[in-house]
């Protein structure tokens, strides 16, 4: 069943319910892979963007209790009326669950996740301070230094294979999907 909200509402709810602006552009940006990678695979991009959109939307209210992330992120999604789909897929992120990924759209949220922190991450370090310099090369070195951004998760990332795409692949999608909505993300 397809969600009944509208990426307006979804956002909406998102600014209602996280008010670090960094949280808001990480979700801004796991929606913006999202929507590419469902481009990519011809999946639904609305449904697949929501997902990317809403996955965090209980971190704030959450935080202290990773076991309890994502559970009530699903159940705020289904509130809103996102799909089933949707709401399974923010449930499984959180490996602490033990929620095993099994759809393609739970297993794009799983790697989509951790890379968008690597690219911010690599933004950040950049005298520009901005994503227009970055190329896939680049963040491919700064995927093998397991030191520089230690959160953005190297086994999640490289699990991209289990949607179907190779890590430079993944890395290059990730990367022109976030170039796309540069100004949005202040990067």
């Amino acid at each position: 069943m397809k969600s009944n909200l509208g990426r307006r509402e979804a956002l909406s709810a998102v600014k209602e319910n996280v008010a670090k602006g960094y949280v808001v552009n990480h979700m801004l940006a796991t929606e913006a892979i999202m929507r590419a990678l469902a481009k990519r695979f011809g999946e639904d991009e609305e449904e697949w963007g929501l997902t990317g959109l809403l996955h965090d939307i209980d971190v704030e209210v959450t935080e202290g209790e990773p076991q309890a992330h994502s559970k009530l992120g699903a159940d705020i999604a289904e509130e809103l009326g996102a799909s089933r789909a949707v709401c399974h897929a923010i449930l499984c992120h959180n490996e602490r669950h033990g929620v095993p990924c099994q759809t393609r759209l739970e297993k794009a949220l799983f790697c989509t996740d951790p890379l968008t922190g690597l690219i911010t991450a690599a933004a950040l370090v950049r005298p520009d301070r901005k994503l227009d310099g970055l190329t896939p090369d680049s963040l491919m070195k700064r995927f093998k230094e397991k030191r520089f951004a230690a959160g953005a998760t190297r086994e999640h990332i490289a699990q991209c294979q289990d949607i179907g795409l190779e890590l430079e692949e993944f890395i290059a999608l990730g990367l022109d999907a976030m170039k796309g909505i540069a100004p949005d993300l202040g990067l």
